[in-house]
């Protein structure tokens, strides 16, 4: 029998045929992403060969945006297969994933450096930068994007500078990624197995199902607690056994610094002296001074202004929260493994509120119809469940996003659990960006979030914390930036904003987890459907901030340490453990251990985006309590209020200057004040 067997599509080389063309998780193998990385590749140079040999004169529209008079069909290939396979490197990995990426990136900061570096590229950019046709607003700010990106990726270097920067840059890529899998890997090679029920006292019964299901799953007797955060934080919350608290704790803050392969220390130091060189060697004294360049802060001077602003306002009342914890205990000691237990304490005494008692009002399934009621309120948007949208793990699931006239608006992804191939945390991503595409269609985003939320059990449906509700509204702020995008270009769009902009809408919606009028609308018990009671609402509200104080100097801290790293103007030999402890001692309010570290785990400032830019979230905090504050004077569902958000901030992405944005909303700049009354620091309403 002599059948020809069709060898096979890479599913990256052809129209997908989903639903919106979204990716085709259950057609991807993992052979299919080196040859579309490859190709990819392959017909970015083609293109660029075939930008800077057009014999036309350079213009905007033949060298800024050439792509976009490519033939139907010609899609980016590269950052098709690019967005798909990092992003389900945080979200869904496994080591052959891992080895692949390891394999991969060096060739993938190869090629972007041979975009960045190319001369004849260059010169044609230069050109238009400096004689172009009348441009819109947008297309003015894309240019100068292109140029600046250009320059800041070492354009204007001799010979000898562009050299170095190439290994700089490779370097630090392949390093960013090491620390990545080594944090995941040393993140899940620890459990606390327990198989003597006693040593569980004072565990929530979710707690006690949820380690039972875990040890379940590894086919293990008794209860499995992980350092991933639905496990780790009611362990350290509710736990009556100080030693396994101890335990816990330190495992968690020593990971990465253990004599092992996924030791951290050396990788950091590395990284922090690699920005820096890379930042010198184009000019600039630091890597803050290099990153600020293009953020609202605009430099250094402002960005400590604003953290040591905020510890003059906040230590007096944090350093009398950490007195009335004090008390809490026996001894009149609190160590680092006993402070969440003894906050929760405290909490009971001045509030008779915890986590558990409102867990059973907060049922994922009611919670996300209560997140997706609030955007409908807000700004007319509905969701609908679509299973034929492929999705890459049975916990994910895939939405479709309608707009308030009926229209098409977005796909929307949540992945909501933990497991073994997922980074800790929560962020917001996507897999297709907005833009306009060169016959005028619109073409809409496909955003996904992804969260580390309490696992569902055999007893009970998954049962959130109110932190994880808060969570949620914070990843679907972002998701809103990325599904009410409107711009031309795909660069501009959503949350291609400067980094201090863009937790906005993201810490804005954290404002509605204590509103009333919200809770009202999903927060229903999960067993007998009574809404959650006004007096443990008017608890909540009460105390929402409680230990505000200690959290933001938390914040603060996280600011000072990696101001501290990125402020260097000479090459960087301390011990990272030491540097640490002195570089947040301001804002640290007890004694510090002297055998844990942040550091090597801290993946914002080492492998995220975030370096030289921590600050960014207490500058968006700033900016979230004025804006809300529009909201509790105009009303929290006023939908013409919503609508002028929409209008004038989360549907512009980076088209503009942040701060004209935001005045436009706001009628005038953000002050300090809205923050202050917010978190009782300065009297006046919240």
């Amino acid at each position: 029998m002599n059948e020809q067997i069709e060898k096979r599509r890479n599913p990256f080389f052809e129209p997908y045929n989903t639903p919106h063309d979204t990716a085709p998780f259950d057609r991807i193998r993992l052979e299919d992403y080196e040859e579309a990385f490859m190709e990819g590749i392959r017909r970015d140079n083609e293109q660029i060969e075939k930008t800077i040999n057009n014999p036309e004169k350079p213009t905007f529209d033949n060298t800024i945006i050439s792509k976009e008079d490519e033939p139907d069909g010609y899609y980016d290939l590269l950052d098709r297969v690019s967005t798909v396979f990092f992003n389900l490197l945080s979200a869904e990995t496994n080591d052959e994933m891992d080895a692949l990426a390891q394999k991969m990136q060096p060739i993938l900061t190869q090629h972007a450096n041979d975009v960045r570096l190319n001369e004849k590229l260059f010169e044609r950019i230069k050109y238009v930068h400096r004689h172009h046709r009348k441009l819109t607003p947008e297309e003015r700010m894309l240019l100068n994007n292109c140029y600046d990106g250009f320059v800041r990726s070492g354009a204007l270097l001799d010979k000898a500078g562009k050299k170095k920067l190439r290994q700089l840059t490779e370097e630090a890529s392949v390093l960013s990624l090491q620390f990545s899998q080594n944090l995941l890997k040393e993140n899940k090679a620890f459990t606390l197995h327990i198989t003597d029920e006693k040593q569980l006292d004072g565990l929530p019964q979710s707690a006690i199902e949820a380690a039972a299901e875990e040890a379940r799953q590894r086919e293990q007797d008794g209860w499995v607690f992980t350092l991933d955060y639905p496990s780790y934080v009611p362990f350290m919350t509710y736990s009556t056994q100080r030693d396994l608290r101890q335990q816990m704790y330190m495992a968690k803050n020593t990971e990465c610094i253990h004599d092992n392969d996924f030791n951290n220390l050396e990788i950091c130091k590395r990284l922090i002296n690699l920005r820096r060189e890379i930042a010198q060697l184009l000019g600039f004294k630091t890597f803050a001074d290099y990153k600020l360049k293009h953020r609202m802060a605009g430099n250094v001077k402002n960005v400590y202004k604003l953290l040591n602003d905020l510890v003059d306002a906040y230590k007096p009342t944090a350093l009398k929260e950490k007195e009335e914890l004090k008390k809490m205990s026996k001894t009149g000691e609190i160590k680092q493994w006993d402070s969440a237990f003894y906050t929760h304490k405290l909490q009971l005494k001045k509030y008779n509120l915890d986590a558990e008692m409102l867990r059973p009002y907060f049922q994922l399934d009611k919670v996300i119809d209560g997140v997706f009621g609030l955007a409908n309120k807000l700004y007319g948007i509905t969701f609908k469940e679509n299973k034929d949208i492929p999705v890459y793990h049975p916990d994910v699931k895939a939405y479709e996003v309608f707009d308030k006239d009926g229209s098409f608006l977005a796909v929307f992804y949540a992945d909501f659990h933990p497991r073994k191939g997922k980074q800790g945390g929560a962020w917001m991503t996507q897999y297709q960006g907005q833009y306009i595409d060169r016959q005028g269609v619109n073409v809409r985003p496909h955003v996904s979030v992804v969260m580390n939320l309490t696992k569902p059990t055999a007893e009970k449906p998954s049962l959130l914390t109110l932190g994880e509700v808060e969570t949620f509204l914070h990843e679907f702020g972002h998701s809103l930036h990325g599904m009410f995008a409107n711009t031309r270009f795909e660069s501009l769009s959503g949350t291609n904003v400067w980094w201090d902009f863009v937790e906005l809408p993201s810490q804005f919606m954290e404002n509605y987890s204590v509103e009333k009028e919200f809770l009202r609308t999903f927060a229903f018990h999960y067993q007998t459907g009574e809404p959650l009671p006004d007096e443990l609402i008017r608890r909540i509200v009460k105390s929402r901030n409680f230990m505000a104080a200690t959290g933001c100097l938390r914040q603060v801290s996280f600011g000072l340490l990696d101001m501290a790293y990125y402020t260097k103007k000479d090459e960087f030999t301390d011990d990272i453990i030491p540097f640490e402890k002195k570089a947040w001692k301001k804002a640290i309010l007890g004694k510090q251990l002297p055998d844990t570290c942040m550091t090597v785990q801290f993946s914002h400032i080492m492998a995220g985006g975030y370096a030289a830019g921590y600050y960014s979230y207490k500058w968006a905090e700033v900016l979230d309590a004025d804006a809300f504050s529009v909201f509790k004077k105009e009303g929290i569902f006023n939908q013409q209020t919503a609508q002028r958000f929409r209008d004038e901030v989360l549907s512009k992405g980076g088209t503009e200057n942040p701060m004209v944005l935001y005045k436009r909303f706001r009628g005038g700049e953000p002050t300090i004040d809205a923050l202050l009354k917010r978190n009782g620091i300065k009297k006046g309403e919240r």
